[in-house]
């Protein structure tokens, strides 16, 4: 277009030029990122999808040897969708659920509950999920082995992108790869025939797309009559809950409820290990607010974090590439539409980082418009680079007043908060005044029903029969009495507009939904977490995890199998359980670079030794996994430094800046070296 403009004299030559040198630049920053990439997952870029694939096979490997995590019912041949935790696998998601607490639900004051999984049909006929909880599934005309239909569509468009083709067909199946989760059953269809999409493994003929419900569906009861599902996700117990809530927290807006807890989805093809699975933790937030004020209290503390952006308008681009913004930027400027999605965009993205995610391989993509259902108002997903793509881990929603107004309707119960104002104001209210007398010596018992139906009406109802009333001078009920026919005269009832002072109203709050996937959370940080010393012969595997998830923080090692040596190891490691970190003794008799590397292939960040020194001067050998740096510390002071160390309230500098480094001591002018193996 540019060049066409310069034809045109509409844009000159020079800035052709420089855009020319930009889209250089960029391309040059793009090889940059894809060979790290490829390097961070086992390879050159000629072979990426290759040396991905050995990557995760090397990852999984570790992960099943060390226990991380292992097939469920593997004795029986497993089945597809679920895994069990093994001890630092399970250590490892209590960290992050741990700290998901601390960090949101202690620090933002949340109020903690936890719900049943198995949930009645009505209660998911009301938010939606009976009728439309569904993925569109595919087919294999040959074996009748089901398919998810977007899955299948994606994998060959990315097979067709690998190959060398024109900018516009790249284009094209740029844009189809960036619409896939708003295209109907129909639409999906036509691309993947469009494409040439086939059933994996046999290359057979595909069904058409038709739509599944990724549900369970379960009886309550010994009956067998009231139909129920395991739970697709932790939100509708928190919805069902909100008087309670608004009563527990003194009927005040805005507050936030949190849960966390097991779902459960049928998913038609489980694959990518414990990215899709068919049982999995969640934790959700809904943060209740009044939908005509939507700022955040404190939004100013995180306005000023720099976060990779990708919004729609940028997705549906021709550079569909995320953008760093200032957070404060982003919501004065209308891409995040209010101060309370920003707010849980920046406190999601403090979170993800202290677990352990690369911020440089983590985005916050914003649904196109097509993809967000009709009542809400912004969405945002977090999502994590890995060897399987970009991997959704959180979702940020604004789903304005659905889901409260949905149960509302329902469940005919008020599920309303009241907001008062700041001063009293004066307005126009229509009153009905049913006439008791009148109705009574007419309809006698029926007279209670056809009341309560008079005061139920809404504003728009009162006003058409008060018109009518007017008109006629008599109208039915039939409408708003569940079928039956009462005739009421104009004498029987008073509509009016009356002048009142009123000190406040019920609203509907708006919700702010952020919803976490533990388990993604998990395994996105366990690949950004692994690598191989690469300087070692043996080519060791380490998993670098942040202190405040490792699944053991420290390991404690006596140097001799002596009895004295292993006294102090079971002092020490008593000290460290009892200010709570979790600490393993090592005696077994092999190398202490054995141990080092045996514990730095499940994360440990720390090390102790106790040695010969060890019983002259009180001191032990420190070890930190990511430098390899060892230090003399005091076996009194041990707890302290570790205990800082772990909730990274100090750094390793900063204690290598206090206390002497292993090898070095000073005895007058002598320096006397020694070392203890680091592989």
């Amino acid at each position: 277009a540019l060049k066409a403009a310069v034809k045109t004299g509409s844009a000159t030559k020079d800035q052709l030029d420089k855009a020319i040198a930009l889209l250089k630049e960029l391309k040059a920053e793009l090889d940059v990122k894809r060979k790290a990439f490829d390097a961070a997952v086992g390879g050159g870029s000629k072979a990426a999808s290759v040396n991905k694939e050995a990557f995760r096979a090397a990852l999984s490997n570790v992960l099943e040897r060390r226990c991380f995590i292992i097939p469920s019912f593997q004795v029986y041949g497993g089945v597809a969708g679920l895994f069990d935790y093994g001890p630092p696998g399970c250590a490892i998601k209590a960290n992050i659920q741990h700290y998901w607490r601390r960090h949101f639900v202690l620090e933002e004051n949340m109020l903690e509950i936890e719900g049943t999984a198995i949930t009645p049909e009505n209660v998911l006929k009301a938010s939606g999920h009976v009728e439309r909880f569904t993925d569109l599934m595919v087919k294999d005309l040959g074996n009748h082995e089901c398919h998810r239909a977007d899955h299948l569509l994606e994998d060959k468009l990315n097979e067709l992108r690998a190959q060398p083709l024109d900018s516009g067909m790249r284009r094209e199946i740029e844009d189809v790869l960036a619409r896939l989760d708003e295209y109907s059953a129909e639409e999906l269809g036509v691309h993947m025939k469009k494409y040439g999409v086939k059933a994996p493994d046999t290359n057979n003929d595909i069904s058409d797309p038709f739509p599944f419900n990724l549900m369970f569906a379960t009886s309550i009861g010994p009956r067998g009559d009231l139909k129920g599902y395991l739970r697709p996700e932790t939100a509708q117990g928190i919805f069902v809950n909100f008087s309670s809530l608004l009563y527990y927290n003194g009927s005040k807006l805005p507050f936030a409820a949190a849960q966390m807890g097991q779902s459960f989805r049928n998913e038609i093809s489980p694959k990518q290990g414990i990215l899709r699975v068919r049982e999995f933790t969640q934790a959700e937030i809904e943060y209740f607010m009044n939908p005509e004020d939507k700022n955040h209290y404190k939004f100013a503390q995180v306005a000023d974090l720099k976060i990779l952006l990708f919004s729609r308008d940028v997705q549906v681009s021709a550079v569909k590439r995320p953008v760093l913004t200032r957070l404060g930027d982003a919501v004065r400027d209308g891409m995040v539409s209010n101060e309370t999605v920003g707010y849980f965009i920046g406190r999601t993205y403090l979170f993800m980082v202290a677990v352990g995610i690369n911020p440089e391989r983590m985005r916050f993509r914003q649904h196109l418009q097509h993809e967000m259902a009709h009542y809400a108002e912004d969405c945002w997903d977090c999502e994590v680079e890995c060897s399987y793509g970009w991997v959704e881990c959180v979702g940020i929603a604004d789903r304005s007043a659905y889901d409260l107004k949905a149960h509302e309707k329902a469940s005919k119960r008020d599920l309303s908060a009241y907001i008062k104002y700041d001063e009293p104001i004066t307005v126009n209210e229509l009153v009905v005044e049913p006439n008791k007398k009148v109705l009574g010596q007419k309809f006698k018992k029926d007279a209670k029903v056809i009341n309560n139906a008079l005061l139920s009406l809404d504003e728009a109802s009162a006003l058409d029969l008060k018109a009518q009333l007017e008109s006629t001078g008599e109208v039915s009920l039939k409408a708003y009495c569940n079928g039956q026919d009462f005739v009421i005269s104009k004498d029987m009832v008073t509509i009016k507009q009356e002048e009142k002072k009123v000190n406040g109203r019920n609203i509907t709050p708006s919700v702010v939904e952020p919803a976490f996937g533990i388990g993604r959370i998990l395994y996105c940080m366990l690949e950004h977490a692994y690598y191989v010393r690469e300087d070692d012969e043996e080519r060791k595997v380490v998993f670098k995890f942040t202190p405040l998830v490792a699944p053991t923080k420290c390991t404690v090692f006596p140097l001799l199998q002596r009895e004295e040596f292993n006294d102090a190891c079971k002092t020490i490691y008593d000290a460290l359980v009892n200010v709570g970190l979790s600490t393993i003794i090592d005696v077994t008799g092999t190398s202490i670079g054995k141990r080092y590397a045996r514990t730095d292939e499940i994360g440990v960040p720390f090390a102790v030794t106790v040695d010969h020194a060890t019983l002259e001067d009180n001191t032990v050998t420190l070890r930190d996994r990511d430098t390899c740096s060892q230090l003399r510390v005091d076996m009194d002071e041990l707890p302290v430094v570790l205990r800082k160390l772990v909730d990274m309230d100090i750094t390793w500098e900063e204690v290598q800046a206090k206390y002497p480094a292993q090898g070095q001591e000073t005895a007058g002018d002598v320096v006397i070296e020694c070392s203890l193996r680091c592989p």
